[in-house]
């Protein structure tokens, strides 16, 4: 099987962070975020994995390389010239997706967090014999997002609503697609949008089917949101694998720790951290909802909350770092300073307070 994940533009929501890395490259529970699809879809035997890219595909292959081999999975970029919005890359991808074998392929939109249920996706499609399948997740305010109508028993759908104003109910996509290759007849190469185009015809026809996807969802493409996924990722973790969180005394709720990072005494970390690889978290220090990236350091007796502290930055002693500061890399904040909010570029120095949000260039 084949899969096309739509990596797309330049994750200005996700600065910056993204100033060093291209969006699916930044760290989320310790791996990059595509890193997650990739693995989940290599376990439900795809071979193939295309990236729908218009910026720094160079960057995107020269990392993934590696994993290739590791994975045993072929992964290959199709370049944009132009923004081709959400259907345009599957037609350009055209040539990479369709072979002999007639099976349909997965579109994934990159910046989504879940359990990744393909195993039950691949049923659900071969039981229904339409044309595509897609995931719905239930949310509470539909009126934010595009809202599938779907008849609940079969899961055909019947309809789209964009952000209703009315309530018509409280599913929408998720952004994980199953299709046939006919889909592609479809489309056409130039900027179309799958969701607004495609999509609604295939449901005419009645071919179109929805799942409600089990488990947890999150675009993790904004700060607030990518905190809030990494709750909910730690959470669903502890249900499946426990294992793999770390335990003790100093640890408080669920906290996923790098067997390379140190970790001082008399700290208390936790709930809904994630401490990446080589970092070192001094004596003292307090974490929660927060997440340290590689090689990053956090000195003695400092506090860290609802925060991301970017690869390689350095968080003085009895520092104060909170509400949505986001450190890119190589970030260095003094000794006794206060950050709320901050949102600082990256290999800058902080030697005075942030006291309110703001962005520091």
């Amino acid at each position: 099987m084949k899969a096309l994940i739509l990596v797309g533009g330049f994750g200005t929501r996700l600065r910056p962070l993204t100033l060093s890395v291209p969006k699916p490259l930044v760290d989320f529970a310790n791996k990059p975020m595509i890193l997650h699809q990739i693995e989940a879809l290599k376990a439900v035997g795809v071979t193939e994995v295309v990236l729908a890219i218009n910026y720094q595909p160079e960057v995107m292959l020269n990392f993934l390389k590696e994993y290739e081999t590791k994975l045993g999975i072929t992964i290959t970029c199709s370049q944009e010239t132009e923004p081709l919005g959400t259907a345009g890359p599957l037609a350009l991808a055209r040539d990479k997706l369709i072979d002999e074998s007639g099976e349909p392929f997965f579109v994934l939109n990159s910046d989504v967090i879940s359990e990744y249920p393909f195993k039950e996706i691949i049923e659900f499609h071969k039981g229904h014999g339409g044309e595509a399948s897609i995931m719905v997740t239930k949310v509470d305010e539909p009126s934010k997002y595009g809202v599938v109508v779907m008849e609940e028993s079969t899961g055909s759908v019947e309809r789209f609503v964009e952000k209703p104003k009315l309530f018509v109910g409280n599913k929408i996509n998720a952004g994980i697609y199953l299709l046939n290759p006919s889909v592609l007849d479809r489309i056409e190469l130039r900027p179309t949008s799958i969701e607004k185009e495609v999509f609604p015809k295939i449901a005419a026809e009645k071919k179109l089917f929805a799942m409600v996807l089990p488990g947890f969802w999150m675009d993790v493409g904004q700060p607030r949101d990518y905190i809030s996924g990494l709750r909910l990722y730690l959470d669903s973790i502890k249900k499946r694998s426990p294992e793999r969180l770390t335990t003790g005394p100093n640890i408080v709720g669920n906290v996923l720790v790098h067997e390379s990072a140190k970790i001082g005494e008399g700290c208390l970390i936790g709930p809904d951290v994630a401490i990446g690889p080589g970092c070192i978290i001094e004596s003292g220090v307090r974490l929660s909802r927060c997440t340290v990236m590689r090689g990053a350091r956090v000195k003695k007796h400092s506090c860290i909350s609802s925060s991301i502290i970017g690869w390689h930055s350095t968080v003085g002693q009895w520092a104060r770092v909170e509400n949505m500061t986001i450190l890119g890399e190589d970030v260095h904040v003094g000794d006794e300073i206060y950050s709320n909010g901050g949102v600082v570029l990256p290999h800058k120095e902080i030697k005075s307070s942030i006291l309110k949000p703001e962005i520091v260039m």
